[in-house]
């Protein structure tokens, strides 16, 4: 079986060959490249030819935000948009004059609309491009008062969605039977949460959810219309598995905050993409302890990058046993366990032991790093623990029942 067709399995739980080992290496990979220490033997590999070499599948599913054919792909990343080159659609912004200045490390963009005037400023500076770090920072975030709400609800209800599959092919055809070549839809997985994410710091959204709760909404009804639109055009390319939504938290976007404001985005964007035979992945990698059920009801199909025990409070077998089936998960190795330094080389047998006992049959799971393999993990570990997916072997579902 092919790497792809392995972790097609997964998803409709059929048996498999072996679990699928899907480590996200692009950070480490990144940094230890700008740093020369990467292995002898891969020392000018790029990254997809390090992993072909090394046996593992190729985690496509966050897109490398630095892949840029010119620095207009990324100008509106302080809205939470992004036109790179492999993702299914592209945005343009019409009804508003852009203008983008870059200094030094800092990017500043101005949108001149009818309604005011929006600057938006990000960071992307050597400390980062040392840790493979490729998403900027947003160092001035396009709200600053109420008087904002009316200039921003503008741009995104005059911002045009375009498909592009020709884009979205080469990547999926550079990435190939490696693994899914998810369709990058959003990091916000609803209009009110790309508010949270990139619109206004966090102190200031749970502010004006109480202060402004009226002009908030609407502004929030503008970015939907334009995630409609999005989703329109990119659940009518080729990809087959899409991201949208990541980075929840119960302290962040806790339970009922989930429930009210994602849940039905996710549940709106999993029946359509259910429709056309398609499925939705959605970004778990925080503390998930009373986001499950919100999950699960989502109807999402993949919960990438679930972060388990000892980074957060649950268990890859507490996520496991809750989801019964009815989710696959993506990840579920805690990074801390790749550093020497945060586990010792005599508790990372032990460690292994353990987490694979507690994997049960093994179905409706792909392996891999939560939430990335960090620049100083030790790829004798990752290595060990690809053998150890060998030797647990393959992989039988339960019959399925009607």
């Amino acid at each position: 079986m092919t790497h792809k067709q392995r972790m097609r399995h997964v998803l409709d739980g059929e048996p498999t060959d072996r679990i699928p080992w899907c480590p996200r290496l692009d950070l480490w990979y990144n940094a230890n490249r700008r740093a020369g220490t990467l292995p002898a033997s891969y020392r000018n590999a790029s990254l997809i030819e390090l992993t072909d070499g090394l046996g593992f599948a190729f985690h496509a599913i966050v897109p490398d935000f630095k892949n840029l054919r010119s620095p207009a792909d990324e100008i509106h990343r302080a809205l939470g948009v992004y036109n790179l080159d492999g993702m299914p659609y592209q945005t343009r912004f019409e009804n508003a004059d852009v203008s983008a200045e870059q200094r030094g490390d800092e990017s500043v963009v101005e949108y001149r609309t009818p309604h005011g005037l929006l600057r938006t400023r990000t960071l992307h500076d050597e400390a980062m491009r040392r840790a493979g770090i490729t998403i900027s920072h947003i160092t001035e975030h396009a709200f600053k008062s109420p008087q904002d709400y009316k200039a921003i609800a503008h741009l995104f209800d005059n911002a045009v969605v375009e498909p592009n599959e020709a884009g979205y092919r080469r990547y999926a055809d550079k990435i190939g039977e490696r693994g899914f070549a998810a369709g990058f839809i959003s990091l916000a997985g609803s209009p009110m949460h790309l508010i949270l994410r990139e619109l206004m710091p966090f102190d200031t959204f749970c502010y004006e959810m109480f202060d402004h709760p009226e002009e908030l909404a609407v502004c929030a009804e503008a970015i939907g219309r334009y995630l409609l639109r999005v989703l329109k055009v990119a659940a009518e390319s080729s990809a087959e598995v899409f991201l949208f939504g990541a980075n929840y938290d119960v302290t962040l976007t806790n339970p009922v905050f989930f429930r009210q404001h994602i849940q039905p985005w996710l549940r709106t964007f999993a029946d359509a993409l259910h429709a056309r035979g398609k499925y939705l992945l959605t970004h778990t990698d925080g503390e998930n302890s009373g986001l499950l059920d919100s999950y699960m009801e989502s109807g999402v199909d993949i919960a990438d990058s679930v972060c388990p025990m000892p980074m957060t409070q649950l268990s890859l077998k507490d996520v496991r046993t809750h989801f019964n089936g009815r989710i696959s998960i993506m990840g579920g190795v805690p990074s801390v366990c790749l550093v020497k330094e945060a586990m010792p080389d005599a508790d990372f047998p032990r460690f292994l032991d353990d987490f694979f006992a507690d994997l049960g049959r093994g179905d409706h799971l792909i392996l891999g790093v939560s939430d990335t393999t960090p620049p100083t993990a030790d790829l004798d570990r990752l290595l060990e623990i690809a053998r150890r997916i060998e030797e647990f072997g393959p992989v039988r579902p339960l019959e399925k029942t009607v």
